[in-house]
């Protein structure tokens, strides 16, 4: 398996691979694919994060975390996780998070936000957001509002957190 950066010939596969993963998907608004494109086009898109894994050349799942926001502080929206099914549990979800979060460290961004499992996304680290004193613009179950502090020299954080405007929050 090999992750990379995702480059803009991949846009139409990606659309594809993200359009199957959530196809059966229990928690999914049926709109990932269309919010991946518009967020490529937003302020909050971050080129190094959006991210590929390629298996024997074909893409088998992508990742991507986009700017948002905790008061002034800039964090990270990680926003959709896709991995076609005939490639789930195998560590492509992995391999496109730690592969992401490293990136992110080095970029010097100090947090990762996700809605999602919390029987998942805390396997990587991922703590209820409130934790770290970061609060949902909506209701949600506190276990599914989850974030990750990527640096342990992250500054403390407290506020709602203002995600970008093509989420719809």
């Amino acid at each position: 398996m090999f992750i990379r950066k995702e480059t803009s010939k991949d846009y139409e596969t990606v659309y594809s691979v993200i359009k199957s993963a959530f196809a059966n998907a229990e928690h999914a608004d049926g709109n990932e694919h269309d919010l991946v494109v518009a967020l490529r086009k937003s302020e909050a898109f971050i080129p190094e994060l959006s991210l590929v894994a390629e298996i024997d050349g074909n893409i088998a799942g992508h990742i991507m975390f986009t700017k948002a926001y905790v008061e002034d502080t800039a964090v990270l929206a990680l926003a959709p996780l896709s991995v076609l099914p005939e490639y789930q549990k195998i560590g492509v979800g992995t391999a496109l998070i730690k592969s992401g979060h490293e990136i992110a460290k080095n970029l010097g961004y100090g947090y990762s936000v996700v809605l999602g499992s919390e029987k998942y996304y805390s396997r990587f680290g991922y703590l209820p957001a409130c934790t770290f004193g970061i609060k949902p613009p909506f209701d949600v179950p506190k276990e599914n509002f989850m974030a990750f502090k990527i640096s342990a020299s992250a500054p403390h954080i407290h506020g709602f957190i203002k995600y970008a405007e093509e989420f719809g929050i």
